[in-house]
């Protein structure tokens, strides 16, 4: 017979009570997280989110409530009132935050009992991810799942308070809205009351944002939710939240320092000292330098090696001598034998139009001069092994085929590109050998756990933001044969680049910038387009007709022609900020109710058909 809750309030949360609390009368709620029978005296662990406090029940001073105390089991909720008393010298528990003392239970009530669950709380690892999401209410329970969320709440309290003393309005835009093209698939809602019409769920608050600045509230941010419609993987979930945030009159310097100071603000509620200015880099030379857009500053980058090669040399060794010649290192590992690098040749996208050099020993054989040159370039440890990655002659593939076109030729992209996908890759692989690589936190937790020495994993809570910056306008789409935004049609152009928007896209240098942090893209924004004009040749220039535009569009260009004021601004997704402040190995950590990588929600079970009637409603036959 469970009890009643009646007139009981809650005085204490279980995890604040600490010697200082000796002798004050209690009550408090929660789950039973462990339970000792010692006879005469059953100690039960009550966990609420706060932590843990152990409750005594003494058989002669409260029969009824040890009773009771012999019936409850873990995930019980119950409820006790009692006096807060020090334990013993000897029975002091120094991991505990409560450790120092006991309450001594006068009363016990049994609020809930609980069925028979897959996993406990109180279990260190679950390895079945399946049933974590299944049973999500008591995954939860879990203190690491607890501590992430509580370290949410502090991460977005922070930048709501920040970007508040920054002048910023938070100001809420409609979930419900019109079908724009912004890269992803749209999450469609269709009308009842407009049959054949749909909503669809934004990708991100963009036009409307730029609308509030149209409408003169200078300065908007918001906790945004977005929606897309697009393949899953670890940084990645239907369901999103960014910190959305636009200003108007800005340069691109001033959209930085409001970014760096929520940044700050909300790593220091992390408890992470995060300096600021953060530096910054152009795309040309983030590919030049680690092979990415977005890098992971932990790791040692690429080196140019070029000069370390006779033209002869690169023709004996089928190396393409007009494209990058470039060195990545793997500190700590030493050489690799024939079997591990072998091993490591999968890890190598070779669609790319390149090649690699892994066999350092055959390499100093044949050239022995080029081989030291490398070495010395790349600034390699005897302890180090090396790896050159260059372009491969037999290799040719269409222009079209490059993800950006710019400064950078395709190829010399690609080539760049290659040996970044390796430097991953193998970072991934060695992170826990020597302290050699490290990429992310997941690989950090890893290793550190099958190293008994934290040391060998060096920094794996080091933070390096950068700003990439002066990013190609457009990208040619194979599929369509079109020049498409690289990041999206309302991103200004460089002035200096205007005359190059119809006769030469490739060449046109985008106003726009990321921010990117240990191999993570953590946001991406721009100066945006304020005249119709400039918008309408945008448009143009990716094989939008007017009357396209019109249709898509025609509400944000009439708004672009009442006064529109320069502006510009930025999302960053939160929840890839709360996973590596948390240490997670994915946005599924960080977010309360997660889809699977089949876009599935186990604990819910949706998505689920519905019932012919009210797809009837709705005007809706689906064919089978």
């Amino acid at each position: 017979m469970l009890d009643f809750l009646g007139n009981l309030e809650r005085t204490h949360m279980c995890g604040t009570l600490r010697a200082g609390h000796a002798g004050q009368q209690v009550v408090l709620m929660g789950w039973v997280n462990r339970r000792r029978d010692h006879g005469n005296l059953i100690f039960l662990d009550l966990r609420d989110r706060s932590g843990i406090a152990q409750i005594v029940l003494d058989k002669e001073l409260t029969p009824e409530g040890h009773a009771k105390g012999e019936q409850v089991r873990p995930e019980y909720v119950v409820a006790a009132v009692g006096k807060v008393r020090l334990r013993d010298k000897d029975a002091i528990n120094p991991k505990m935050e409560t450790g120092e003392i006991e309450i001594k239970a006068t009363e016990l009530r049994v609020l809930n009992d609980t069925r028979l669950a897959p996993f406990s709380p109180s279990e260190e690892a679950i390895q079945n991810e399946e049933i974590r999401l299944k049973y999500r209410y008591i995954d939860l329970r879990r203190p690491e799942m607890q501590h992430n969320f509580r370290l949410r709440h502090e991460i977005t309290l922070a930048i709501r308070e920040s970007l508040s003393k920054q002048g910023f309005l938070e100001i809420e835009t409609p979930i419900l809205t019109k079908s724009t093209p912004e890269g992803a698939r749209d999450f469609l809602v269709p009308s009842r009351v407009h049959p054949g019409e749909f909503y669809a769920l934004p990708q991100s608050p963009q036009i409307f944002k730029q609308i509030l600045m149209i409408s003169g509230f200078d300065r908007y941010f918001q906790i945004a939710r977005c929606f897309r419609d697009e393949d899953l993987r670890a940084d990645r979930q239907l369901e999103f939240t960014q910190v959305d945030l636009e200003m108007s009159f800005p340069r691109r310097e001033h959209v930085f320092g409001v970014v760096e100071q929520f940044m700050k603000a909300a790593f220091a509620a992390a408890g992470v000292d995060l300096p600021v200015p953060f530096p910054s880099i152009s795309y040309d030379e983030s590919m030049r330098q680690y092979g990415t857009d977005k890098p992971d500053l932990r790791l040692p980058g690429l080196t140019d090696v070029r000069s370390a090669f006779t033209n002869e040399a690169l023709a004996t060794l089928q190396i393409d001598s007009a494209l990058p010649v470039v060195a990545l290192r793997i500190p700590g590992v030493g050489e690799l034998s024939r079997k591990e690098r072998e091993e490591n040749h999968p890890l190598f996208d070779q669609k790319k139009g390149a090649k690699f050099i892994d066999d350092f020993k055959r390499l100093a054989k044949s050239f022995p001069d080029a081989a030291a040159k490398v070495r010395e370039l790349a600034g390699a440890a005897e302890s180090d092994f090396v790896i050159v990655v260059a372009g491969d002659p037999a290799h040719h593939i269409k222009a079209s085929d490059t993800k950006f076109s710019g400064r950078l030729s395709e190829r010399e992209i690609n080539v760049y590109a290659a040996a970044g996908n390796f430097r991953a890759e193998l970072a991934k692989k060695y992170a826990d050998r020597h302290g050699a690589f490290r990429i992310t936190d997941e690989v950090v937790e890893k290793a550190r756990a099958r190293s008994a020495n934290d040391d060998l994993i060096d920094g794996g809570k080091a933070f390096h933001p950068m700003w990439l910056t002066d990013f190609p306008m457009f990208e040619y789409e194979l599929s369509s044969g079109k020049w498409v935004p690289a990041h999206h049609p309302f991103t200004a152009p460089y002035e200096a680049d205007m005359a190059n928007l119809v006769s030469d896209p490739a060449s046109v240098r985008a106003d726009c910038y990321d921010l990117a942090m240990n191999g993570l893209e953590l946001g991406s924004g721009s100066i945006r387009i304020h005249s119709k004009d400039v918008q309408q040749v945008i448009f143009r220039a990716l094989g939008i007709s007017d009357e396209e535009a019109r249709k898509r569009f025609g509400f944000f260009l009439d708004a672009l022609e009442y006064g529109t004021p320069p502006h510009g601004g930025i999302a960053l997704g939160l929840d890839r900020i709360v996973m590596l402040l948390a240490g997670a190995a994915n946005l599924r950590e960080v977010i309360t109710f997660p889809k699977t990588a089949k876009a599935i929600d186990l604990m819910a079970d949706a998505p689920t058909t519905i019932p012919e009637q009210q797809l009837k409603e709705l005007h809706i036959r689906v064919a089978r």
